[in-house]
C-alpha cells in the first residue's frame, strides 16, 4: 500500500478520487491524508510521504528527495495568486510591508518576493484565514489562493496585484503552482506505475459520477456548487494531463528566477526535476 498526501481542494480531490477509491483498475491500494498545503510543503521537507502534492517554491527545495510527475500539476494562465484589500481601503505595496502569505513554502510567498525583489516581509497564515484577517482589519494586504479566487470581491475585498498576470506577462509563461511529487528512491518501474495510474484516475474523473462530486464537496473549504465547479476548470487543465514542454520550460524558469533572487540556494542542479527525464 503506497501512503500519499493531498490537499483537500477540488483539483486535487478531482484528481485523486478513483485512485483513493480503488476504482483504478490493476492498481494496488492507496491510503490518503488530506492536508492544508503549507502542511504538506514541510512535511516534504521530511520526506514524510512516499508521494505528495507540493508547491513548486518548496519542491525545489527537496528536488535530492523527490521528482515530479508529468500528471497532476495545478498550472496555468489566469489562475495566479492575488494581492487583495478590503474594499475601500487606500492599502498598496508602497505603504505596507507586511503581508500575509498562505505560507512560506508556497509558490505565492515565492511570486510576491520576486515581483516586490524581496522589499516585503511576509506573515505565514492558512489560507483560509486570510480574508477574515482583511475584513476584520488586523491586516491590510494579503495574498488569496485556491477557491478565493472566486469569492474575494463578493466578500467585500479587492484586487491590488494579480502576480500569475504579472508572471505570464514578463514571463510569457504559465505559472507553475503546485505539482504532484514521488520519492526519487522508489524504484523507476513502480513509480511510472503511479504515475499510469493516477493518469488513469484523471481520465475516470471526468465521467463525473455523483459519489465522486459528494467527495469532492465533503473536502472542499467551500461549499457552493458553482465555486466548485469553476475551481476544477481552471485549476484542472492540459498541464494537468501532462506538463509537457511548455509545462517543463514553465517550471525551470521559476527555479531559475528562485535562484536568481535569493530565495533558493542553487543545489542538486544537475538532478532531473521530472520523473520523464530521469
Amino acid at each position: 500500500m503506497i501512503s500519499i498526501a493531498y490537499s483537500p481542494c477540488p483539483n486535487d480531490t478531482f484528481l485523486f478520487y478513483h485512485l483513493v477509491h480503488g476504482k483504478v483498475p490493476n492498481y494496488e491500494s492507496v491510503s490518503e491524508e488530506l492536508w492544508d498545503v503549507e502542511n504538506l510543503n514541510e512535511f516534504a521537507k521530511l520526506g514524510k510521504y512516499p508521494v505528495t502534492k507540493i508547491s513548486f517554491a518548496a519542491y525545489f527545495s527537496v528536488i535530492e528527495n523527490y521528482i515530479l510527475l508529468e500528471t497532476g500539476s495545478a498550472l496555468g494562465r489566469g489562475c495566479g495568486p492575488m494581492v487583495v484589500r478590503k474594499k475601500g481601503s487606500s492599502a498598496n505595496l508602497t505603504s505596507c510591508k507586511q503581508i500575509l502569505v498562505p505560507g512560506l513554502l508556497t509558490t505565492a510567498n515565492l511570486l510576491l518576493s520576486l515581483y516586490t525583489e524581496g522589499t516585503h516581509e511576509p506573515i505565514p497564515v492558512r489560507y483560509d484565514f486570510i480574508i477574515p484577517k482583511l475584513l476584520s482589519g488586523e491586516s491590510d494586504l494579503g495574498i488569496i489562493i485556491h477557491e478565493e479566487r472566486f469569492t474575494f470581491e463578493s466578500r467585500g475585498l479587492e484586487k491590488v496585484i494579480d502576480l500569475g498576470e504579472w508572471w505570464e506577462s514578463s514571463s510569457g509563461l504559465p505559472i507553475p503552482l503546485g505539482a504532484i511529487a514521488i520519492r526519487r528512491n522508489m524504484e523507476r518501474s513502480a513509480a511510472l506505475a503511479f504515475q499510469r495510474s493516477l493518469q488513469k484516475s484523471l481520465e475516470m474523473a471526468y465521467t463525473d459520477s455523483d459519489a465522486m462530486y459528494r467527495y469532492i464537496k465533503e473536502n472542499s473549504q467551500n461549499k457552493d456548487d458553482a465555486v466548485i465547479r469553476s475551481h476544477i476548470n481552471l485549476y484542472v487543465n492540459e498541464f494537468t494531463k501532462s506538463l509537457g514542454d511548455e509545462g517543463h520550460k514553465a517550471i525551470l524558469y521559476l527555479r531559475e528566477k528562485a535562484i536568481k533572487a535569493g530565495f533558493l540556494n542553487e543545489s542538486h542542479s544537475k538532478l532531473p526535476l521530472f520523473l520523464g527525464e530521469s
